[in-house]
Order: C-alpha cells, then structure tokens, then sequence
C-alpha cells in the first residue's frame, strides 16, 4: 500500500511540473532568439543606391544576447575616418519604450513580436543635432531568422528624398 502512495505522490509531482513548465517551455520556443555573433553577408544584402556602405547604412557586425524580456546588441562598425567603433544598444521586448544614447544623438524605440513571434519589428525615433538644429529620424527594423544560421534585417527610414528600405543580412559565427 506504501508503495502505491508513494508512486501516486511521485506521479502527481511529475503531472504538475510539467504542468508548472509547459507555458516557459511554450514561450520560449514560440519567439525566435536573435542570440549570437553576427556577421554582415554584403553579397545577399541589399543597400539600394548605398550599395558600397553597407556598414554604415546600418549593417556591420554585431553580437545579440538575448534573455527573457531583454535585446542587447554591441555593434561594430567603420566610421568615415576609418576607425572602428562600438555601441551598445538595449532593447525591452515587451512593447515598452527603450531609451539609447550614443554619439549620434538619443534613440526611443518600441520593440513588439509579430503574431507568430518569428520576427522582431523595432520603431526608433532618433533625435540628433545638425547644423545647429534639432532633428528627429524615424526608422523601423525588422528582424527575422531565415533559418538557424541566417538573420535578415529590413530598415525602412525617411531619408532626403523619401523613404530608404535597405535589407542587411547577417551569417552566425
């Protein structure tokens, strides 16, 4: 009889963890994971008229960490003098406003998941000083795993004559 209860208690244990874990194991193979080191492919990217500035245009290689409810990414790049730079953006995946600030000015984005969770959509409204004057550039990033070893990211921005719509795609080391 003891050994009977005891399996029936060991049985219920085991019924309600995989209860308790379903939903963590659920949400975390429902939303893609943007995870890793990254490096820019310019052969499959497309940077319309830009096609040459490819690092400057937003693509350069760069290293995501991903946790729960948080976006990190280091970026490198080449600036016009040649030199490489870093910078550090921190992005919060629950469609609440992220604030940046680099040497170009001060960022707000919102990131918010599709429905399937399998793309990252990231709105930025940049604020910048320019000849004396303060401006704001609006973008939106698109962020899609096309396989495990493969990101591609597609920026639509207002640019001087009109709206910019680059795709980077990046190769995992």
């Amino acid at each position: 009889m003891k050994k009977n209860v005891k399996k029936f208690q060991f049985l219920s244990l085991t019924i309600i963890m995989a209860f308790l874990l379903l939903p963590l194991t659920a949400n975390a193979q429902g939303k893609a994971n943007f995870a890793g080191t990254w490096a820019l492919n310019a052969s499959k990217s497309n940077f319309g008229n830009n096609q040459g500035q490819g690092q400057r245009m937003g693509g350069g290689n760069f290293v995501a960490t991903q946790e729960a409810n948080l976006l990190s990414v280091e970026r490198t790049r080449t600036n016009q003098d040649g030199e490489t730079t870093k910078t550090n953006s921190k992005y919060t995946l629950d469609g609440k406003e992220s604030v940046n600030t680099t040497g170009r000015g001060t960022s707000k984005s919102v990131a918010t998941w599709s429905a399937d969770g399998k793309s990252l959509t990231i709105k930025t409204a940049m604020t910048f000083e320019m000849n004396g004057e303060s401006r704001t550039m609006n973008s939106s990033e698109v962020w899609t795993l096309t396989d495990a070893k493969t990101l591609s990211v597609t920026t639509t921005r207002t640019g001087q004559n009109g709206e910019v719509k680059t795709t980077a795609v990046y190769d995992k080391k």
